[in-house]
């Protein structure tokens, strides 16, 4: 153990010390808020310089009235097609809408004409607004005032309750259980790529130089390859924890220099302001209940868990594939059968999971040790069962002990073969050797 942990110490010390993880640490909080930044200036600075786009419109109908927008702006004549196409290109208008004689049933031919290709705002802009108009028409013609429709219309809210086996009531939130989800899972996702593969270029680094040839002298194979694992997964965990809380102060600091308040603030000051008065049926009352029963003990443990289980299990993936190729380039054709199982988690995490976590392909996703640190961590928000959260964390303890047996096989033959360009069946000698 002593071996492993110098082992350890000298993989976090010779990462953390380099300049680059202090840029990428200290730069990856600033570099997507400035860039989110950035775009919301241009965003806004285009829409303040953006002239009213005005668009002719011929209705053969007589029954259509276009309302206007802050960017578009429809002009009614009795100007010919031909006419109305001039004006476009002659620049005069933006576009041009012929609406012919149609059914109303079925309403065709609409047609749109410009000098540019329309983007899907404005086409759906103008579907939404005719398709509108020919409803209230249809309304009208058959006796029915669409006044009297727009004020029966209702918004309907559902509050989400969910009852455990005690009978205990817990508001939940199915957006705010989505987002966790989303965000937990998408992080182990990157997590477990970007460092796996520092595993595999860090051992095919070392075998390369030889020198692994004196550290074995020295140490197991086993030792090192487990220190490496350990190492790399703490300087992963000592990245997130310092992008977590310059994140967190960063918010904190621009929010106050531009007057705001945090969320939390500003729930917390109503909710002081409104002490003493009954407020069950109330928004705020609403989003300080859903907000409270969100477990985050239990989302943090689980994220921690399943952070660290699904590195450490494919860690030692990579560390295998590394110890068994001389260059990067030979180590694709062995990637596919690791990369699959967390490609699968991937898109099951948006297409089963987060869609639908109580399915019987979210449970599997979720159970199996490849697939359950994704799956898992976009189930957890919504409630899972303690008897599958234990089986799954089972499984993955299970499921990384077998990988490191399988990998540690692979690791302790590959790490000092140089030359020759391993096939899987190779891979399979090793395994299967028992020294």
């Amino acid at each position: 153990m002593d071996k492993i942990w110098l082992v350890i110490q000298r993989e976090y010390l010779a990462r953390v010390k380099k300049k680059s993880f202090l840029l990428v640490t200290l730069l990856t909080p600033l570099i997507f808020p400035a860039i989110m930044g950035v775009f919301v200036w241009i965003a806004l600075e285009e829409k303040d310089n953006q002239s009213l786009r005005i668009i002719e419109v011929i209705d053969e109908n007589k029954l259509f009235f276009l309302e206007s927008s802050d960017q578009y702006a429809f002009s009614f004549s009795n100007t010919t097609v031909e006419e109305a196409k001039e004006l476009v290109q002659n620049g005069e208008r933006y576009g041009f809408l012929l609406i012919p004689k149609i059914d109303l049933k079925s309403p065709m031919g609409i047609t749109y004409y410009g000098e540019e290709n329309p983007n899907m705002n404005l086409i759906n802009y103008l579907e939404n607004n005719l398709k509108k108009k020919i409803e209230e028409q249809r309304l009208f013609e058959s006796g029915i005032d669409p006044k009297i429709i727009n004020d029966v219309r209702t918004k309907v809210a559902i509050k989400s309750i969910t009852l455990d086996d005690q009978g205990t009531e817990t508001v939940s939130d199915a957006t705010v259980n989505y987002a966790i989800g989303f965000l937990a899972g998408i992080l182990i996702y990157m997590f477990i790529f970007i460092y796996g593969n520092q595993i595999m270029q860090g051992v095919i680094e070392e075998k390369s130089s030889r020198i692994v040839e004196i550290l074995v002298s020295s140490l197991k194979p086993f030792q090192l390859m487990m220190g490496k694992i350990l190492g790399i997964a703490a300087v992963g965990l000592t990245q997130l924890i310092i992008w977590i809380l310059l994140i967190g102060t960063l918010t904190t600091v621009v929010t106050g220099f531009l007057g705001m308040q945090m969320p939390q603030q500003q729930a917390m000051e109503m909710a002081s302001s409104d002490l003493g008065q009954s407020m069950p049926n109330s928004e705020l009352g609403d989003i300080l209940q859903m907000l409270s029963g969100i477990n985050v003990t239990e989302i943090v443990l689980c994220f921690i868990f399943y952070f660290l289980g699904g590195y450490l299990m494919y860690g030692a993936l990579f560390a295998g594939i590394g110890s068994a190729v001389d260059a990067p380039s030979d180590a694709q054709q062995f990637m596919l059968p690791v990369t699959i199982p967390l490609i699968v988690a991937y898109m099951g995490l948006f297409v089963f999971v987060l869609n639908d976590p109580n399915s019987t392909t979210s449970f599997w996703l979720s159970i199996i040790p490849l697939t359950s640190p994704i799956a898992m961590m976009g189930r957890v928000s919504y409630g899972v069962p303690g008897i599958e959260l234990a089986l799954s964390m089972g499984l993955l303890i299970l499921g990384f002990l077998a990988t490191t047996w399988l990998a540690g096989k692979i690791y302790r033959i590959g790490i000092l073969m140089h030359g020759t360009k391993p096939t899987y069946k190779t891979l399979w000698k090793w395994i299967k050797t028992n020294n």
